[in-house]
């Protein structure tokens, strides 16, 4: 690996929040008999918390309610202060989050850790877990007795945990009485985070069990080298056949248009979303759930990509390399094109910085049909509590509110940088820039950040026009943005066998786009999907989605 560290390139990868390698499934966890009934059909749902927006900085590009992001193109001059008090009261709370960085310094050694401790007024016990240990780590959990949970519990909504809803109405405290409607306004740096967010996470039998990690509307996203593209002939209002063209000419000798990642399907979500295909689940005008596999427009995608890859577009170890490899591919200039979390933008450009110009790709046309997004899940994951007494369960909450400061406050740069001066200096433009210290102690390697967090926005230090980019490319593919229906929905058969079904599915796209397939066993592994399980799923989710409508 050349050009960078590892730290580098996990702290990019956990940026866009794309799972570097396939999970094995868990088999098991005893959180009981699975009879648990976790739908929301027929019970009383809780109301979403009432959404009140945080007092901040004004930025300088809008916001849309359709879902484009605020952008700042220079970092707050007076940040705001959102929390009144120190949350804590001294004691100790055990946390545990999925990490997508190195193992931080203990805390006896780590002056970033121990400046967040002040600042909350608690001790932190850790557990910090790879995503690559995620799954067997959380089967321990979710299988141990009760007493021994941490305090605090981030879900990852990178996998889908069998019988996860179970082991959370079993296991977790039910914060509807803390969070739902008026009740959420005691912690107001949680009420700024968007319905939208809520929405996605979803209930749990009607009722209210975790706090979302709000994200970004735009999800799995193709990034460019911009450079490479536009000498290939990239334009503006491209076709399908104008992207292959220029695929083809963009790749020569020991340089290809396309990257992508074992475990991507070479890049499948842009593909069918350009496609117009559905992204895992549509809903119909009368409440019927129809599964985005069994479109056409799904495999017409499947069968573009296997055209690219027989061209020789894609890198030869497409099915084998890692995420975190082929980021280093992508800013060599070895690849000119990757699939990655749109989050990535803050690591694309900050690294990419001397080398290359990064750029979302707009979708390409299909048939004359403008292609779409990929519409991400607004909750990269959740946050649940350890059932406790009443004062208990507060203080955890101001302690979350704490972590959930918006963008523009000191509590937001404590949290995200440190301490100016040990942790980070301020540019020309006021941003926090990591001193050396600050590239070991940070919010990846103690990754705070999954336990609560603010709604996201468009920053890009020391870059106001790639600021102005992103948020102009979002005004063009939001309205386009093609959302899975099932996000926020209860599906028992899902949450039992959904990850055993997908991977068949996906490793029947890889075998096609790869040439070790032929296109015709598609239609044959959708129908083993529906039969063994995807049907249920779909009219598990059609009565939740009724009940919830």
């Amino acid at each position: 690996m050349t050009g960078m560290s590892r730290r580098t390139l996990l702290r990019s990868v956990a940026a866009g929040g794309t799972v570097l390698t396939v999970p094995a499934l868990l088999t098991a966890c005893s959180t009981g008999s699975g009879d648990s009934d976790v739908s929301n059909a027929g019970k009383k749902l809780a109301p979403w918390p009432a959404y009140k927006p945080a007092k901040g900085p004004r930025p300088d590009l809008a916001p849309t309610d359709a879902g484009v992001q605020a952008g700042y193109t220079a970092y707050p001059a007076d940040l705001v202060k959102s929390v009144s008090r120190t949350p804590g009261d001294g004691s100790t709370i055990k946390v545990m989050t999925v990490s997508f960085g190195t193992p931080p310094k203990p805390a006896s050694a780590n002056r970033f850790w121990a400046a967040v401790e002040k600042a909350l007024g608690v001790k932190i016990e850790y557990t910090i877990v790879s995503q690559a240990d995620y799954q067997k780590k959380m089967a321990t959990v979710m299988a141990a007795d009760p007493d021994a949970l941490p305090d605090i519990i981030n879900l990852f909504s990178g996998f889908v945990l069998p019988r996860e809803a179970e082991f959370v109405q079993r296991r977790a405290e039910d914060l509807t009485p803390y969070l739902s409607g008026e009740a959420i306004a005691d912690h107001p740096n949680l009420a700024n985070i968007p319905t939208h967010a809520w929405k996605d996470m979803g209930r749990i039998g009607g009722r209210i069990y975790g706090i979302p990690l709000e994200r970004p509307l735009p999800g799995s996203t193709l990034w460019l080298n911009q450079g490479m593209f536009t000498d290939a002939g990239m334009k503006e209002g491209w076709t399908a056949d104008d992207f292959a063209a220029v695929a083809q000419r963009a790749t020569g000798g020991r340089r290809y248009a396309l990257g992508a990642a074992n475990g991507s399907l070479f890049g499948n979500a842009v593909h069918s979303a350009a496609h117009n295909a559905p992204q895992e689940w549509a809903v119909t005008d009368d409440g019927t759930f129809r599964p985005g596999w069994a479109d056409e427009r799904f495999k017409a995608a499947i069968a573009f990509q296997a055209a690219l890859r027989k061209n020789g577009c894609y890198h030869p170890d497409a099915t084998s390399i890692s995420q975190i490899d082929l980021t280093t591919l992508y800013y060599n200039g070895t690849v000119a094109s990757m699939q990655d979390g749109f989050g990535a933008y803050l690591p694309k450009y900050r690294e990419s910085r001397g080398k290359l110009t990064p750029a979302a790709a707009l979708p390409y046309s299909v048939d004359g049909e403008p292609g779409g997004i990929v519409a991400a899940r607004r909750s990269f994951g959740y946050t649940v509590l350890k059932k406790a007494k009443k004062e208990r369960i507060q203080l955890l909450l101001r302690v979350l509110d704490y972590l959930a400061a918006p963008f523009g406050s000191q509590e937001w740069e404590l949290v995200h940088y440190g301490v100016e001066g040990t942790h980070f200096t301020r540019a020309k433009d006021g941003s926090p820039q990591p001193t050396e210290l600050g590239e070991v102690e940070n919010n990846t390697n103690l990754p705070l950040k999954y336990l609560a967090e603010g709604p996201q926005v468009l920053f890009v230090p020391g870059m106001p026009d790639a600021v102005r980019a992103l948020h102009a490319w979002q005004r063009q593919v939001v309205p386009r943005a093609i959302r899975n229906a099932s996000y926020g929905l209860q599906s028992r058969t899902k949450n039992a066998q959904g990850t055993t079904l997908k991977a068949m599915l996906d490793d029947t796209v890889t075998g096609i786009v790869a040439g070790r397939l032929a296109l015709s066993e598609w239609d044959g592994a959708v129908k083993k999907w529906r039969a063994r399980g995807g049907d249920r799923m779909a009219a598990e989710f059609a009565k939740d989605f009724a009940a919830n409508t």
